[in-house]
């Protein structure tokens, strides 16, 4: 990814984003060419030169100091996951030869605990893509999926690509709208965060040419570490389920996750999830009688 370009186009929509009186600026009625703050008036809160912050805008300079960027980060009134992407963009590791990319894989005692597990469990690497996942996990977001397609790498199912281009993934969030914006502000996170991963980065464009959606929000660019909250599911075999999802980081450096869902005890959704799991296990014996 372009770093330098992505940089400075999320400076410019948190930029725009505040207007002078919001920040104790005197705005004295004067037609303004842009929206939000000007440059020179983000360089005077955050006590750098306006000149100096143009480069920075515009990619030429690739040296700002943890100061500069926690005054810039306090001027423009960034929350936490925005002030790390601030600096995971105006200090991108170094681009490094990288050995060819294996297939990654999950470990045995992961799967043996997901498989444990007696609630919806996937597991994602960092780019959305389905590395694992229970029989629950599978049936609550990819019943219409063969569920042994994330042992094979060239099949994969991707969370992302699903969102946007599978429309029986679409049918599922009622509120998909909201479940967009959660996702896209997720992958910006990981996008600065990786900006030397090649798939990643393939997979951003792939979206941005298939789903005008998809290019709308990234443009935005929403940045959230989405890591806990509830989701609304729309499901084609139980109905209605609001559920409560967590994320959980494998112990070791693969970067992978865990995401699981659960439902508050004595509720629909709890019910709900009860059907689902019977109706996962009667087909699968039937199968296993023929």
């Amino acid at each position: 990814m372009d770093t330098p370009t992505e940089l400075g186009e999320f400076l410019r929509t948190r930029r725009a984003r505040l207007r002078p009186e919001d920040v104790g600026l005197v705005s004295y009625g004067a037609r303004r060419r842009v929206p939000g703050l000007r440059r020179e008036e983000l360089a005077q809160l955050a006590g750098v030169s306006a000149a100096y912050y143009t480069r920075l805008e515009q990619g030429q300079s690739g040296n700002a100091s943890e100061a500069v960027l926690d005054a810039l980060a306090r001027a423009l009134r960034l929350s936490e996951d925005e002030h790390a992407h601030l600096r995971n963009l105006a200090r991108p590791g170094r681009a490094r030869r990288r050995p060819p990319e294996r297939p990654e894989s999950v470990r045995p005692a992961v799967r043996q605990l997901i498989a444990a597990l007696d609630v919806p469990v996937i597991v994602l690497d960092r780019r959305s893509e389905v590395l694992a996942w229970n029989p629950l996990g599978h049936a609550l977001i990819a019943g219409h999926l063969d569920p042994t397609a994330p042992d094979r790498p060239a099949d994969r199912p991707n969370l992302q690509r699903m969102l946007f281009l599978d429309p029986h993934t679409r049918e599922l969030y009622p509120l998909w709208e909201e479940e967009a914006r959660r996702a896209v502000a997720s992958l910006r996170l990981a996008a600065g965060r990786h900006s030397d991963d090649r798939r990643l980065a393939e997979l951003v464009g792939e979206l941005l040419m298939k789903s005008p959606e998809f290019a709308d929000l990234w443009a935005r660019h929403p940045v959230r570490n989405c890591v806990s909250g509830v989701k609304l599911f729309h499901h084609p075999v139980v109905g209605e389920l609001e559920l409560t999802f967590e994320t959980l980081r494998t112990a070791d450096e693969s970067g992978q996750w865990m995401l699981m869902y659960s439902a508050e005890q004595g509720s629909v959704a709890e019910a709900g999830l009860r059907l689902l799991r019977e109706a996962e296990v009667h087909p699968r014996r039937a199968a296993a009688r023929h």
